[in-house]
């Protein structure tokens, strides 16, 4: 019967990872893989989380299932984490948080709950958006419709994104990026998520938000802003929370699906249904990362080293965004790539072309995905210079 099965292209940055490990040039720079660096090239694990998980190894008692909501413990440090402590939702009883294999595994869950409960109505991505939610949304029967983004000069296209929205039939799920978008860096500001809510209002339109990387782009508060925003204003929404990047925990698959509704009984209901699609997705969500999440969010001691990390984390991106700017200056560049210190997160669409990036890896070995996103993590002081170079290489 498997006769007939074909081989199909692997994925494009996987693909990127094994010629980059091939390459025999030592002067080789990886852009491409989704992952914090440290200023050595590593993905270190962060000093908060090695001290979590040496108190759990002495504390923890058993290795039972933790349920198809994931450990209640987890919820109630995540939700105030995200929505803020003084959230009026909380005091409301109105948020309930089902924890996930990963932000990917929450939604997988919103698309199996829009496709269950909320039959016929589609999901509207940003264009562009993190290529995976186009495999999660399809792979659901979730119809996918597109809202502009990013315009043909490389630049945030607001006016099209909010003119589009405004066309959104009502009812219809509008995907949007809380924060350090995924793959432009181009973030809405403060002003910007007023407008959007008031369309969302307008329209009657349910919001997922996708906050992946809270913490990676101005602090945990200021990154929250626009969900918080949205969650105060509006009586429905989703959030996939995420902490793969924040608590350097990639391969503990630790993130949850939040759901806001009008009233608490209405919430219990929605969560009623949430428990059916976990259990028939994966029955119950690995517990290690959570463990570990709240041991830190529980541990004033901890959560203050925690937080010291991620912003060191968060402002060396920010410090490499302005070097690669100023390291462009000799060669006449630096207004060009300017965008990219405006930017926000570990991505950047730089705005090299799909035969610029081809050069680069060809000429240069260095790697980034071929619509031009680098890693802004990937840069060091140490390649910076050679990067640069390479740059005004192939820039026309």
């Amino acid at each position: 019967m498997f006769e007939k099965i074909e081989r199909v292209p692997g994925d494009a940055i996987l693909g990127l990872i094994e010629a980059y490990n091939q390459d025999p040039n030592p002067q080789k720079v990886d852009l491409g893989v989704g992952v914090y660096r440290d200023p050595n090239g590593n993905t270190p694990i962060m000093r908060a989380v090695k001290q979590a998980e040496a108190r759990l190894l002495e504390s923890e008692k058993t290795k039972s299932y933790i349920g198809s909501h994931g450990d209640p413990r987890y919820g109630k440090a995540i939700l105030p984490l995200v929505l803020g402590a003084g959230s009026p939702v909380l005091a409301a009883n109105r948020a309930s948080a089902t924890q996930s294999p990963g932000g990917t595994g929450a939604l997988r869950l919103a698309a199996d709950f829009i496709r269950t409960q909320l039959p016929g109505k589609s999901i509207w991505l940003s264009n562009p958006t993190w290529p995976n939610h186009i495999g999660i949304f399809e792979g659901a029967e979730i119809p996918i419709q597109r809202y502009p983004y990013v315009d043909s000069d490389n630049r945030l296209d607001f006016d099209g994104m909010l003119a589009a929205l405004k066309q959104i039939p009502q009812g219809d799920v509008v995907l949007l990026h809380a924060c350090c978008h995924n793959p432009s860096g181009f973030d809405l500001n403060q002003d910007q998520w007023r407008q959007v809510l008031a369309v969302v209002q307008e329209r009657g339109l349910l919001p997922l938000v996708d906050f992946a990387y809270q913490g990676f782009g101005d602090g945990l508060d200021v990154d929250a802003f626009g969900v918080r925003l949205l969650a105060e204003n509006l009586d429905e929404m989703l959030i996939t929370s995420s902490c793969s990047k924040n608590f350097g925990l990639y391969r503990e698959r630790t993130g949850c699906l939040i759901v806001i509704a009008r009233t608490a009984e209405q919430m219990e209901n929605v969560r009623s249904q949430m428990a059916i699609v976990a259990r028939e997705n994966y029955s119950t969500p690995p517990s290690h990362g959570a463990a570990i999440v709240i041991d830190i969010l529980e541990s004033e001691e901890l959560t203050q080293l925690w937080k010291s990390e991620l912003t060191e984390m968060c402002n060396r991106i920010n410090s490499l965004r302005r070097d690669l700017v100023d390291s462009l200056k000799p060669y006449g560049l630096d207004q060009r790539f300017a965008h990219v210190a405006e930017q926000r997160g570990m991505f950047s669409y730089t705005g090299l072309s799909t035969e610029q990036v081809k050069r680069l890896r060809d000429e240069f070995s260095i790697y980034m995905v071929g619509s031009g996103r680098a890693n802004v993590a990937g840069f060091t002081s140490e390649n910076l210079p050679y990067v640069a170079k390479a740059i005004a290489a192939v820039v026309d």
